[in-house]
């Protein structure tokens, strides 16, 4: 009975060890500055005469957003960073021929307001050591309007396959451009989801006696022809 004991206390140990240095243990970095991926070529024969907007990562940024009972008391984190890259085929007298790249957001340069629940995000949340992005994959766009002109705003929702560490489904974005210049683009797209959708699981500590079951996603972007 004293050696079972003992192998229990053991195993527990070890978990409680393991468990300790994967909420602890400093996570993984970015491996590169990101880029972006080219976006698809328009079709063969079109007349297309779309410019190719690249999104600026030094005026742009990803977030989310979720509420969470810290300490006994409503809260709301959010993590953001500036680490996205995707690029927008658009003829602003031709919308019905744009295209959107993969957006892509480097889920290791995610930072909150607490260094603990950075390290807990990437490394138990995230799973950033396996999976640096988070990508967006555009496969239709509605509501477009058929041309705009310079300074004139217009709004469109963005369906398309949305991968989170490592699992991937539809999501649906509203998002709402407007170009300042020839060459700039001007935007945010938003969507809300269930995490556990994408098998994304929030562990339990003391301080927080809950988090909501949706977050909140959204992009602030400035893209431009170069």
């Amino acid at each position: 009975m004293k050696m079972m004991l003992s192998v229990v206390l053991v195993a527990v140990a070890a978990l409680v060890a393991v468990a300790g240095y994967a909420m602890f243990k400093p996570p993984a970095q970015a491996t590169a500055p990101i880029e972006a991926a080219p976006v698809a070529q328009a079709p063969a024969g079109s007349a297309s005469t779309a410019a190719v907007f690249e999104i600026d990562p030094n005026a742009s940024s990803a977030r989310f957003v979720i509420d969470e009972i810290l300490r006994g008391s409503p809260y709301t984190v959010v993590g953001t960073t500036n680490h996205v890259a995707g690029q927008i085929a658009a003829d602003l007298d031709d919308l019905d021929t744009a295209r959107v790249g993969e957006i892509r957001i480097n889920a290791r340069a995610l930072t909150t307001d607490a260094d603990g629940r950075n390290r807990m995000l990437k490394n138990q949340i995230l799973l950033t050591d396996q999976h640096e992005y988070i990508t967006f994959t555009p496969k239709q766009m509605v509501g477009l309007p058929d041309q705009v002109t310079v300074g004139q705003s217009f709004t469109f929702q963005m369906v398309g396959d949305l991968a989170i560490r490592g699992t991937t489904r539809e999501a649906t974005f509203d998002v709402a451009v407007t170009p300042t210049a020839e060459n700039r683009l001007e935007g945010t797209a938003t969507s809300t989801i269930r995490y556990a959708d994408w098998g994304v699981t929030i562990p339990q500590v003391p301080s927080v006696a809950g988090v909501a079951d949706q977050v909140a996603l959204h992009l602030d972007f400035v893209a431009i022809d170069s």
